[in-house]
C-alpha cells in the first residue's frame, strides 16, 4: 500500500443491490443527545445503494455512521457504533496493495469494514489511491470493480468519504496500540467534470433508502425518469422520461391544488404522473411542496404526509437536488401549460 496509493485512482464501476438500512438504538441515543447521524453507502451505478458496516471476529454487524456536531458538515467523523460506543475507523498501515479500513476498540480490537449485498456478500472497503492528502476509498466486488464510498443524511444530502492525512510521516498517528495511515472522514463532493451522461432519479426515504422515480401512463405501464447530462453541462441537467424512444419532458404544472402537480408532457399532450415507488410498491405522488424565490422544492410524499427529497444520482454516486425552476411566468409545452422546468441542479 506503501507505494500504491500513489497510483492514479481507477476508473469506478460497479455491480450489487439495495440493503434496507435502519437506525439503531444507538443511532436513536446519539440523536437524543443532539448529534445528527447519517449514513454511509457504496454506491452502485443503477443508482442502489449497499449498506456499510463493521463486524467483528465472530461475524457481528454493527452501524458505520457520520456524525454531524454543532451544524458542521464539512468535516464529519465516521464512527462504528457498538454498545453506545463509538469506536473510530481509520485506515490501517498495511504493506498490501489497498489500505485496509477498519474500527478500532478501546482495548485495540479491529473490527473489519465491509458493504453488505442484498444477497449478503461482504465486499471489502479499502483505500485504494491517492490524491496529495486525500486517499480515495472504495468497496472492491469480487469481480474487482470498485463502488464509491459516500455518506448521505436524512434529507438527502451527500458527502464523500475519504481518507485524510494531515501529516508526511506513513504513520499518521497510532490509536489504541494501532498504526493509521489516516484518518476517516466525510467532506463536501468536490465539483468537477462527470463521465456519466445519464444519472438516475430517486426520493430519498430518511433511513437511507432510495426509492425508485417513474412515470406511469394512465393504463399503469411504468417508465423510466432520468437526468441527462448533455454537452458537458453539470450546472442545470434536464429531466426526462423515457417513454419507448422518445425523452419526454418533465415540468411542474400550471395546478391550484397546494401541492403543484409533477408531469411528463407527451409530444401529443398526453399527460404522464411521475411517481415515487416504496419496496413494497406503494406508489407516492411527486409534487411541488414549497417555494424560495424561483425554485420550488420537489417531494414525494408518504401516506402520514412526510416529505423525500428527491435527487439525481450518477452511477458513480455524485447526487444533485432535482428542483422546479420558474421562468417568471407559464408557458405552454404541447398544448399544457405549465408553470416550471424540472431540473437537477449541485446541492448547495
Amino acid at each position: 500500500m506503501k507505494h500504491s496509493l500513489y497510483r492514479s485512482a481507477l476508473t469506478t464501476i460497479a455491480v450489487a443491490l439495495l440493503c434496507s438500512a435502519t437506525l439503531s438504538s444507538q443511532t436513536l441515543a446519539s440523536q437524543a443527545s443532539g448529534e445528527k447521524i447519517w449514513h454511509v453507502k457504496a454506491v452502485h451505478p443503477s443508482g442502489k445503494f449497499l449498506d456499510v458496516k463493521a463486524l467483528d471476529k465472530a461475524g457481528n454487524v454493527y452501524d458505520v455512521k457520520p456524525i454531524e456536531e454543532g451544524g458542521n458538515t464539512q468535516f464529519m467523523d465516521i464512527k462504528a457504533l457498538r454498545d453506545g460506543k463509538k469506536l473510530p475507523v481509520k485506515i490501517l498501515v498495511s504493506d498490501d496493495v489497498f489500505s485496509p479500513v477498519k474500527a478500532i476498540g478501546e482495548d485495540g480490537t479491529i473490527y473489519d469494514i465491509k458493504a453488505l449485498t442484498a444477497d449478503r456478500q461482504r465486499l471489502d472497503v479499502k483505500g485504494v489511491s491517492r490524491a496529495g492528502n486525500i486517499i480515495h476509498l472504495k468497496a472492491i466486488s469480487q469481480e474487482g470493480e470498485f463502488y464509491g464510498i459516500k455518506a448521505i443524511s436524512p434529507e438527502g444530502q451527500l458527502r464523500d468519504v475519504k481518507g485524510i492525512k494531515f501529516s508526511d510521516e506513513e504513520v499518521e498517528t497510532v490509536v489504541n496500540g494501532v498504526e493509521v495511515l489516516a484518518h476517516v472522514k466525510a467532506l463536501p463532493q468536490a465539483p468537477g467534470q462527470s463521465g456519466d451522461f445519464i444519472w438516475h432519479v430517486k426520493a430519498v426515504h430518511p433511513d437511507g433508502q432510495l426509492l425508485d422515480v417513474k412515470a406511469l401512463d394512465k393504463a399503469g405501464n411504468i417508465y423510466d425518469v432520468k437526468a441527462i447530462d448533455q454537452n458537458g453541462n453539470m450546472h442545470l441537467m434536464d429531466i426526462k422520461a423515457f417513454v419507448g424512444n422518445q425523452k419526454l419532458p418533465v415540468k411542474v404544472l400550471e395546478s391550484r391544488d397546494p401541492n403543484a402537480p409533477v408531469k411528463a408532457i407527451g409530444a401529443d399532450g398526453t399527460i404522464y404522473d411521475i411517481k415515487a415507488f416504496t419496496a413494497d410498491r406503494k406508489i407516492l405522488d411527486v409534487k411541488g411542496v414549497a417555494e424560495s424565490g424561483n425554485l420550488i422544492h420537489i417531494k414525494a410524499i408518504a401516506a402520514d404526509g412526510s416529505l423525500y427529497g428527491v435527487k439525481a444520482i450518477s452511477p458513480s454516486g455524485q447526487l444533485y437536488d432535482v428542483k422546479g425552476i420558474e421562468p417568471g411566468e407559464s408557458f405552454m409545452v404541447n398544448g399544457v401549460r405549465a408553470r416550471a422546468h424540472v431540473k437537477a441542479l449541485p446541492q448547495k
